[in-house]
Parts: structure tokens; C-alpha cells; sequence
């Protein structure tokens, strides 16, 4: 029997340190019609395997869902290794300059909560004053 190996705290951080990098270029790579719809589906196949209810690999003896993010981060790196290296290049460079599609979808997402928060907080400042108003009417009458 083989020793075990020893535990590479460093090779662990680099390996989360690229997670969130390899997520933007997938979602990136999801967005272009130019990426081939083969490894697309192949991704949103392992994602929903990861997302579902349902434990499909339950009976694999890993440690609680580590087998679950394991997989999704196999399954993104996988799609990211099976795209055409020049469109991926092209989005890690839009990424690094703040430029992608990720960056601006998320731009649009925050604009959309703002927009949002204000119309319900000036929603709920206007419900306030009128019950005050209410309250006032009721107290002089």
C-alpha cells in the first residue's frame, strides 16, 4: 500500500483562487454563440446534477457535498478547457479590463436592485406619511 500523500494547503487556496476566474470566463463562454452547444449542454448538464434536490451520486463515499462543488467546479473547468482557446482568451482579457459580459450584467443587475430599493423605499415613505397624516386627521377630529 502506498503512503498517503500530504495535504497541499497551498495547492488548495490556488485552486479556490481560480474558481470564481473560471466561473465568469464559463458564464462568459455560455453567453457567445460562437462556443459550440455541445460542451454548453455538457456544463448545464453537470450544473443541474449539482443543483438538484436530489443526491443522483449518493451512494459515492465522499465527504457531505464536497462531491457536489467538486463536481461543479470539474464541470466548469472541463468547459472552459473544451472551448476554442481564442474566444477564451478574448474573454479573460474583457474580464481583466472589466469589459465582459459578466461585468456588464452585474453592472445592469445592481442598476436593476437600486432602481428597485428606491422605488420601494419611497413606497414605503409615502405609505408612512399617509398613515401619519392619518393618525394626525384622527387625533384633531
Amino acid at each position: 500500500m502506498s503512503p498517503p500523500m500530504p495535504f497541499d494547503v497551498s495547492r488548495v487556496r490556488a485552486i479556490l483562487m481560480e474558481v470564481p476566474r473560471h466561473g465568469k470566463v464559463a458564464y462568459c463562454l455560455l453567453r457567445d454563440p460562437r462556443v459550440p452547444v455541445l460542451p454548453k449542454l455538457a456544463l448545464l448538464g453537470a450544473l443541474a446534477v449539482v443543483a438538484s434536490p436530489l443526491d443522483l451520486p449518493g451512494w459515492i463515499p465522499v465527504l457531505g457535498d464536497f462531491d457536489m462543488l467538486a463536481l461543479g467546479i470539474l464541470a466548469v473547468k472541463v468547459f472552459v478547457d473544451a472551448c476554442p482557446e481564442a474566444i477564451v482568451e478574448e474573454h479573460r482579457r474583457a474580464l481583466k479590463a472589466g469589459e465582459s459580459r459578466f461585468d456588464e450584467d452585474v453592472r445592469g443587475l445592481v442598476g436593476a436592485v437600486r432602481v428597485g430599493t428606491r422605488r420601494t423605499t419611497a413606497r414605503i415613505s409615502g405609505l408612512a406619511a399617509a398613515r401619519r397624516h392619518r393618525s394626525l386627521e384622527d387625533t384633531t377630529a
